[in-house]
């Protein structure tokens, strides 16, 4: 098993654990919130950039065309929050959820307070009572394991360089 496959795998225990404590917990598919309110263009490690890339690939060419002028908007976007150039605002659901970045999975699960990284509304939750008994995952020790898989960028400059056509070959 490779190094982002493991991460994966640790982020989706740990999430899993956390559902089956809090039945009525508010992120998954479909969740769309954070989505919506993103405070910069996600970055991801060149292990992500590949795994998304084949996410990509796999889409209909209509709908890797929309991406890309979404994203091609969002290089030259000074204003915040963002909209996710990946996310499908008609179903309220990623286009490549499965191929999803390491930052999308642990969003609402792994919190970094200091940097306004984790969702509010989850949070009013806990604070309320609702959810006393929440262990957070720490988002600090999945960056430190993100950083030995390669270069990190911009989803808007890896896309930028991409040649889809030479993934479908």
């Amino acid at each position: 098993m490779n190094t982002l496959t493991q991460i994966h795998t640790d982020i989706d225990a740990r999430v899993q654990a956390i559902r089956d404590d809090n039945l009525d917990w508010l992120c998954g598919l479909g969740c769309d919130g954070c989505c919506h309110r993103l405070a910069e263009i996600p970055r991801l490690t060149a292990a992500e950039w590949d795994w998304l890339r084949e996410g990509l690939a796999a889409l209909p060419p209509e709908q890797l065309r929309e991406i890309g002028q979404n994203i091609a908007a969002l290089a030259k976007q000074s204003s915040r929050p963002i909209i996710c150039p990946l996310l499908d605002q008609s179903a309220g659901a990623c286009k490549v959820y499965v191929h999803r970045p390491v930052a999308c999975r642990t969003y609402g699960f792994y919190v970094q307070r200091d940097q306004g990284l984790y969702c509010k509304d989850i949070e009013s939750r806990v604070a309320g009572g609702s959810w006393a008994e929440v262990v957070w995952g720490n988002q600090d020790a999945v960056d430190h394991r993100l950083s030995g898989l390669g270069e990190t960028c911009d989803l808007t400059e890896w896309f930028a360089d991409w040649k889809p056509n030479e993934d479908m070959t």
